[in-house]
C-alpha cells in the first residue's frame, strides 16, 4: 500500500512525546527513573478510593454506569467550585468543563482558539506536552526566556510591541520541566498585557497544591479578578493526577462563557464526555472529606524526596551540575556547569540502568542541550542513591 499523502501535514510534523519514549526504558528490569513525572502509588489513599468507588456503584449505579453531560456531572462541578474557591479561583459550575485529565482541556482549547499561523507564546523551557497540543493546533509557537522568578513577562512586553500573538501557556507554580514560580509582580504584569493586548492566557496549574511551604501564590485568575474585576482573558486548567489518582483520568477547565460551549462542542466530538464512572468516583471521593488531609501528606513526602535528591545531587555531582531548588511540584531542573550534550550523556546514564529526561525536548526553539530533568516523586530513598551514584559513574 503506497501511504504518501495518507496522512494529515500536521500530524506529519508532531513527534512523540520523548517522555512517553524513555518510559519505556523505566520498565526495565534493573533500571531506576527518574524521568516520568508520575505520582507516587504509594501515596494514593487507596482506602478512601475503595469507599468512593462502592459508594458510585451501590448509591449511584445510573449515574456512574451511563451516558453523561459533555460539561460534566453538575454536582462533580460544584465540587470542583469549591475545591477551586480554596485556591483563590471563584467560578460557577456553569463555567466547568471536566475533561479527561487536563491534557485533555489544554487540547481541546487549543484547537478552539488557534487558526493555523496565529502565534501562541511559552516559556522556555516548557511543558513538552502543551508542546504537542500547540503544533498539533498548527500555532506558530514562540517563546521568552525564564529566570529564577519565572516567566521573563518583560520580555513578553517588548515581544508585543511588535508582534500580534493569540495568547500565552505557561504554568505558574512550580513549572513542569523547571519547578519555578512566577513571581507576583510578573502574574500582576502579564493579566495587564492580557488586556491590553487583547489575548488570552492558558494557567496549567496541575502542581499548585504540592507546594513545600505554606506560602500560596494568587493564581492569575484571581490576579486578573482583583486587578482588572473579570477573567474574560484567562483560561484555568488543573486535574486529580497529581493529588487523587491519575488513573481516574479526570482533570478540568474553568472557561470565559464566549469560550466554554465552542470547547463542549469539540468534546462532544472527541468522546461525547469524561468517563461518567470516573466522574462519580471522584464526586464521592471529594464527599468523604478526605482531600485535604491526603493533599497535605502527598506535599509533605514530595518535600521531603526532593530535599533527599537535591541533596544526593549536590553531594556527589555539585562538582559539575547545578540546579533550581524548586518550592514545590515534582521536579529539579539541573544543568551542567560546563557546555555537555545531556541527550548524549543519558546514552550512558542508561548504559548503567538509570534514566532522565534531557532538557532539549522542552524548549520550542533555542534549546539549552545542557540541562535535564529529574523527577524524584516516584523514587525510594534507596533508589534515589542508587540512582545518583549511577549517574555518577556515567559520567
Amino acid at each position: 500500500m503506497k501511504t504518501e499523502g495518507l496522512l494529515a501535514q500536521r500530524i506529519v510534523k508532531v513527534k512523540s512525546s520523548a517522555i512517553r519514549e524513555l518510559l519505556k526504558h523505566s520498565k526495565m528490569e534493573n533500571v531506576i527513573s527518574l524521568a516520568g513525572g508520575i505520582p507516587s502509588d504509594a501515596l494514593f489513599d487507596f482506602e478512601g478510593l475503595n469507599i468512593a468507588t462502592q459508594q458510585a456503584i451501590t448509591e449511584q449505579p445510573k449515574s456512574a454506569f451511563q451516558y453523561g453531560l459533555t460539561e460534566g456531572s453538575h454536582l462533580l462541578r460544584e465540587r470542583i467550585c469549591a475545591l477551586c474557591a480554596d485556591r483563590g479561583v471563584e467560578a460557577q459550575p456553569e463555567n466547568v468543563l471536566v475533561t479527561a485529565g487536563s491534557q485533555q482541556a489544554l487540547d481541546l482549547v487549543m484547537r478552539a482558539v488557534i487558526n493555523p499561523g496565529d502565534v501562541f507564546v511559552v516559556e522556555r523551557p516548557t511543558y513538552l506536552a502543551a508542546l504537542q497540543t500547540l503544533e498539533l493546533a498548527e500555532a506558530n509557537i514562540m517563546s521568552v526566556s525564564s529566570d529564577s522568578d519565572g516567566m521573563v513577562v518583560e520580555e513578553l512586553a517588548e515581544l508585543l510591541k511588535t508582534q500580534k500573538i493569540k495568547g500565552v501557556y505557561v504554568v505558574p507554580n512550580f513549572g513542569n520541566p523547571s519547578g519555578l514560580t512566577l513571581s507576583a509582580p510578573r502574574r500582576e504584569q502579564l493579566v495587564k498585557l492580557a488586556a491590553e493586548h487583547n489575548f488570552l492566557i492558558v494557567e496549567d496549574d496541575p502542581y499548585g497544591e504540592l507546594r513545600f511551604t505554606e506560602e500560596r501564590n494568587a493564581t492569575l485568575y484571581q490576579v486578573s479578578q482583583q486587578v482588572l474585576g473579570h477573567t474574560e482573558n484567562i483560561i484555568y486548567t488543573s486535574t486529580f493526577s497529581k493529588i487523587l489518582a491519575p488513573g481516574l483520568r479526570l482533570g478540568w477547565a474553568i472557561l470565559p462563557p464566549f469560550l466554554l460551549h465552542k470547547v463542549a462542542i469539540i468534546k462532544q466530538a472527541a468522546d461525547l464526555h469524561a468517563s461518567s464512572l470516573s466522574q462519580s468516583v471522584a464526586e464521592c471521593y471529594l464527599g468523604l472529606g478526605r482531600l485535604p488531609a491526603q493533599i497535605e501528606k502527598i506535599r509533605a513526602a514530595y518535600k521531603q524526596k526532593c530535599e533527599i535528591l537535591a541533596g544526593l545531587v549536590e553531594k556527589e555531582l555539585g562538582d559539575v551540575i547545578s540546579f533550581d531548588m524548586p518550592k514545590g511540584g515534582m521536579f529539579l531542573w539541573a544543568r551542567f556547569r560546563q557546555p555537555y550534550d545531556a541527550t548524549e550523556w543519558l546514552k550512558a546514564a542508561l548504559e548503567q540502568g538509570v534514566v532522565f529526561v534531557p532538557g532539549e525536548y522542552f524548549f520550542s526553539d533555542k534549546p539549552d542541550r545542557s540541562t535535564f530533568r529529574l523527577s524524584f516523586a516516584t523514587a525510594t530513598e534507596q533508589q534515589m542513591q542508587e540512582a545518583v551514584a549511577r549517574l555518577r559513574r556515567s559520567l
